[in-house]
């Protein structure tokens, strides 16, 4: 951890750690006290308030931030901007049962709105996506695609909206074996400093997605850029990008192969109830296949969104 996050990590309701494959990612464990004081805060207001009323989110939010001394809201700022680390991973006791879909719902909603504003995910129609992914698939995406490697990749490529982060929940599991969740720092990645500097990289791409998305138009936008310090930050999946020539679509392959390659991925099986929290310019993540049943169950919440501006 770095030194102003170190100085924070004591905070009442939270077991703060190091996660045990990176020292780039922080857990953060509810323990079940703050659980059983969220439960009122949260009854105020049902889903539907929530989605219709933006400002009952912020409501939810303080309620989590007041109980913890209001020192979440700035330990999770301090995690997700800093190049360091810039990704958390909340975890519950999945065997309380209070935690359910609806609760998880709102956790989500409550920690994405302390650090931003999340944007509208035309997939869903709401400021959030719940989708499942099954034995059988009739999609047109990666995304519910069980036995088939979703390649590592950043959120929000074809969409015009900032996406400074990206927000997943693990609210269903059932009959899964396989299917871990796959992140990679851009630092931590042995071809970036090759990849990132090459000029194609630097061009415009053109973005388009598939109908499922319910976005119907293309951006264009290099891979690569440079933060404020001039290190790299990446915007890509491979799915999505519609290479103009030859040198296009080789450097797509060849970025492609590096990453899957990447010896310094992180490869975890997050428990049910999971929350991670990611910078989307500087994390990759993505999901290992899953082993074949035809009762698969998995249901994700996914929230991205923009920094607050101040």
């Amino acid at each position: 951890m770095t030194n102003e996050v170190s100085h924070i990590q004591n905070i009442v309701g939270l077991q703060i750690s190091q996660n045990k494959k990176s020292k780039r990612i922080i857990d953060i464990g509810l323990k079940d006290e703050l659980i059983d004081k969220l439960i009122f805060p949260f009854h105020k207001f049902d889903i539907t308030a929530l989605e219709y009323k933006p400002f009952t989110r912020f409501t939810i939010a303080k309620s989590l931030d007041d109980l913890t001394e209001n020192k979440l809201s700035r330990f999770l700022n301090l995690i997700i901007r800093d190049r360091k680390t810039g990704c958390t991973i909340f975890k519950t006791n999945n065997k309380n049962k209070k935690i359910n879909d609806i609760f998880l719902t709102k956790l989500s909603t409550a920690i994405s709105h302390l650090i931003g504003i999340p944007n509208y995910d035309a997939m869903y129609d709401k400021f959030y996506a719940r989708f499942h992914i099954k034995h059988d698939d009739a999609s047109d995406s990666y995304l519910r695609k069980a036995y088939i490697n979703m390649d590592l990749h950043t959120d929000g490529t074809y969409v015009k909206e900032k996406t400074d982060w990206i927000l997943m929940t693990k609210i269903e599991e059932k009959n899964v074996q396989g299917g871990e969740t796959s992140l990679l720092h851009l630092d931590d990645w042995e071809h970036c400093e090759e990849l990132s500097n090459d000029p194609i990289g630097r061009q415009n791409f053109t973005w388009d997605s598939p109908k499922s998305k319910n976005v119907n138009y293309k951006v264009e936008h290099p891979i690569f850029s440079d933060d404020e310090e001039g290190k790299p930050q990446i915007s890509y999946i491979d799915q999505f990008p519609e290479p103009k020539n030859m040198e296009q679509g080789n450097f797509l392959q060849r970025l492609s192969d590096a990453l899957e390659e990447s010896k310094n991925k992180v490869i975890t099986d997050l428990p049910l109830g999971s929350v991670v929290l990611a910078n989307n310019y500087f994390w990759l993540h993505g999901r290992k296949p899953f082993k074949e049943n035809k009762n698969l169950s998995r249901e994700l919440l996914r929230i991205r969104g923009s920094f607050f501006s101040n």
